[in-house]
C-alpha cells in the first residue's frame, strides 16, 4: 500500500511517500481502507522528535492522528462493526498512521462516520473533538453558566471547544487575531480578545476553566483571569506526574516531567487553582457521544483547506505555517 512516511526524526524532515506493506489485523482489530484524514499540530511535533521520549515509535514512521473510511475486514473478536461500515476515529496513539491507503485500528477506538459528514469533514473531527470533550467534559467538568476562556478559537481545537462549550451552557471566552473576530463569534464565543491589539490578563476576570494550547507565558497569564478554585487545563504542556504515572513512564522521565511542570503547578497552587495537562486519548464511546452532537447539530466540522494525499507534505506545511482557520483535510480516495 502507500503511505506517507518519516524516516528520521526533525523539524526539517519532509517525508515521502512509499511502498509499504499491509498493517497486520489483530483479534480486537478493524482494518479500514481510508478515505480521508486531516493535519494535526501533533503530526509535527512527532514528525520533530518532540514526544520520542513519550511515544517511543519505530522509524520509519507513517504520519497521521485523524481517519475516515470504510471497514474492510474485521479480526476475530469485533462484534461492533462489519465489512461495508462507514467509520471514523482517532487511533491509539501507539498505533497511528492514517496518511496511508490502510490502517488497522482497536475496535474500542472506533465509532459509525456521523450520517450528516462526508468522509473528508468526518475526518476533520476525531482528534480535536476529543480533545475539547475530554478538557471541558471529562476534566473540567464544565456546566451551565460557567465561564471559560478558549485559546486560540479559530485553531483545530479551539473552533470545536467553543461549540462543544456553548453546547454545555458556559459562557465562551476567546483569543484569536483582527482576521479572525467575527468568524470565531459566529461559532459561538461571546467575547473575544483580538490577541494582536488586547491582553487577555487585563481584559479577563473570574473565570472557572481556561484551555490552554499556547504557550508558556500565555500559561503564566492565563492564572490571573481564574477565580479560586477554576481549572487551568493545557494541551500543550507542561506534563504533570499525574500524566506520567498513567502512562507507565519510566522513573528517570516522570522526575523530567515533575522538574518541567513544577513551576506552573507552584504558581497555580498559590493562586487556589488547580493545573491540569491533557494528553488526549483514543476513545470510541466518547466519539459516539460527539457523534450524537454533529447529527443533531450542535457541533460543526470547520474546515479550511482539502489537499490530495500526494500533497500531504504540503498540508503538513501549511498547517505549520500557523494560516489554517479550523481544519486541514488530507482526501486519500
Amino acid at each position: 500500500m502507500k503511505a506517507f512516511i518519516i524516516d528520521r526524526y526533525g523539524k526539517k524532515q519532509a517525508g515521502r511517500i512509499a511502498e509499504i506493506p499491509e498493517p497486520e489485523v489483530r483479534d480486537d482489530d478493524v482494518l479500514i481502507q481510508i478515505h480521508a484524514a486531516s493535519i494535526n499540530p501533533l503530526d509535527s511535533k512527532i514528525k520533530s522528535g518532540e514526544f520520542k521520549l513519550i511515544l517511543p515509535y519505530r522509524l520509519p514512521l507513517i504520519l497521521g492522528n485523524d481517519v475516515a473510511g470504510t471497514v474492510v475486514r474485521v479480526g476475530a473478536r469485533v462484534r461492533g462493526f462489519k465489512p461495508g461500515d462507514e467509520v471514523y476515529a482517532r487511533p491509539d496513539d501507539d498505533r497511528i498512521g492514517t496518511f496511508a491507503e490502510l490502517i488497522a485500528v482497536k475496535e474500542s477506538s472506533l465509532a459509525l462516520k456521523p450520517m450528516n459528514l462526508d468522509m473528508v469533514e468526518a475526518a476533520t473531527l476525531p482528534l480535536a473533538a476529543l480533545t475539547a470533550w475530554q478538557v471541558l467534559v471529562e476534566t473540567a467538568k464544565l456546566k451551565k453558566g460557567q465561564k471559560v476562556l478558549i485559546h486560540a478559537g479559530s485553531g483545530g481545537v479551539g473552533s470545536i471547544a467553543i461549540q462543544l462549550a456553548k453546547h454545555l451552557g458556559a459562557f465562551v471566552a476567546t483569543t484569536t487575531s483582527t482576521a479572525n473576530i467575527e468568524w470565531v463569534k459566529a461559532l459561538g464565543a461571546d467575547v473575544v480578545i483580538d490577541y494582536k491589539q488586547q491582553d487577555f490578563a487585563t481584559q479577563l476576570h473570574g473565570y472557572d476553566v481556561v484551555l490552554n494550547s499556547l504557550g508558556s507565558d500565555e500559561l503564566k497569564k492565563s492564572l490571573q483571569i481564574l477565580k479560586p478554585g477554576g481549572h487551568l487545563i493545557s494541551i500543550s504542556g507542561p506534563p504533570t506526574p499525574a500524566f506520567a504515572a498513567a502512562r507507565g513512564l519510566a522513573w528517570p522521565l516522570k522526575q523530567v516531567l515533575r522538574l518541567l511542570s513544577s513551576g506552573i503547578r507552584k504558581k497555580a497552587k498559590q493562586s487556589s487553582v488547580e493545573y491540569s495537562f491533557v494528553f488526549m486519548r483514543a476513545d470510541g464511546a466518547q466519539l459516539r457521544e460527539i457523534t450524537a452532537l454533529i447529527e443533531s447539530g450542535a457541533i460543526r466540522p470547520v474546515i479550511d483547506k482539502v489537499f490530495p494525499f500526494q500533497d500531504t507534505a504540503k498540508a503538513l506545511a501549511y498547517v505549520d505555517s500557523g494560516r489554517a482557520k479550523g481544519k486541514v483535510g488530507v482526501r486519500v480516495i
